[in-house]
């Protein structure tokens, strides 16, 4: 097949630990030739959505992973499967990407589908199952948030579409600082604030479970550092192997059938004890350390799906 990733440049990814670079590997060890272009060479012509980019190979040696060809702009309707793969913000750059990629769905795979990305960003979809999920309020206005906090106490507060840890606060009983933190988002963004109840859980780690095609394959637990709220890996949260519970399971259960029929192939999802807290659809990862971990070929899996889905 003819594949296609709209991604972050490919040349600064960590080999060992990017999901991106795991896909094109596994892709690539099935014949299926890769071409690489970042979001902003993305474009609309003429009825015709292209891009500019280029041909690549990849090895596992860190610093010569990736070998490019010659720039050149392709017809991404002539592809077999396209990646969206770019992290996030989730901004209006982002969301037009989804916009021009909805368009080649008659002739292409958009892996994930970008119309249910759009529409089911990662802290909004887990409003659709709110027995699973901790107490949670997305408001912009002040005096809602206070009331959310006084009623809870220990909340974490923490930008709508924000990712990777960023601008994440942990504000307890005795925190003073709620209304400074909403003077300073609100002085630079207009996206509201997701507000959840402090779960005490995470200092044993924040699992991220990997579905595909709606199916867990498994799991990997990310411990905070010394003195941290955050698990991302991002801002130093350490990954370890972990299992699947039976809650782990049964939340899967309940989210997998909406994420098969949307399209979203390859998702993960952020369990803290009992309680789901996010969806990951954008750009997740994890695959790699499940690997190392488990021995589980997600990336095989993943392209088992989508040749399925080709074929």
């Amino acid at each position: 097949m003819k594949v296609a990733f709209q991604m972050d440049p490919i040349g600064a990814v960590d080999i060992n630990a990017d999901s991106s670079f795991r896909l094109a590997e596994e892709a690539q060890a099935r014949g299926h030739s890769l071409f690489f272009y970042s979001p902003d060479q993305l474009a609309y012509q003429e009825g015709r959505i292209t891009a500019r980019g280029q041909d690549f190979t990849v090895q596992r040696v860190q610093g010569d992973h990736a070998q490019l060809g010659p720039m050149r702009e392709v017809d991404l309707s002539t592809f077999d499967v396209v990646w969206l793969r770019q992290d996030p913000p989730f901004d209006m750059h982002y969301i037009t990407s989804t916009h021009l990629l909805d368009r080649i769905k008659a002739t292409t795979l958009v892996v994930n589908d970008p119309f249910w990305v759009r529409n089911y960003p990662e802290k909004l979809l887990v409003l659709d199952f709110p027995d699973l999920t901790p107490p949670t309020t997305i408001a912009r206005d002040l005096d809602t948030i206070k009331a959310f906090k006084a009623k809870h106490e220990d909340v974490i507060l923490k930008p709508l579409y924000g990712n990777g840890g960023a601008g994440v606060f942990r504000l307890d009983a005795g925190d003073r600082n709620l209304t400074s933190l909403h003077e300073l988002f609100s002085g630079f963004s207009r996206e509201p604030l997701i507000v959840q109840k402090f779960l005490p859980d995470v200092s044993n780690g924040d699992k991220r479970v990997i579905l595909v095609d709606g199916e867990a394959v498994g799991a990997i637990n990310r411990v905070p550092a010394a003195g941290e709220t955050r698990s991302n890996m991002h801002v130093g949260g350490r990954p370890e192997k972990i299992g699947l519970s039976e809650r782990d399971l049964e939340i899967c259960a309940a989210i997998g059938p909406l994420l098969r029929e949307k399209g979203q192939v390859f998702v993960g999802i952020d369990v803290i004890g009992d309680y789901l807290t996010e969806i990951n659809v954008t750009s997740p990862t994890g695959i790699q350390e499940l690997e190392r971990f488990d021995g589980v070929n997600v990336a095989a899996q993943i392209w088992q799906a989508i040749e399925a889905k080709r074929a």
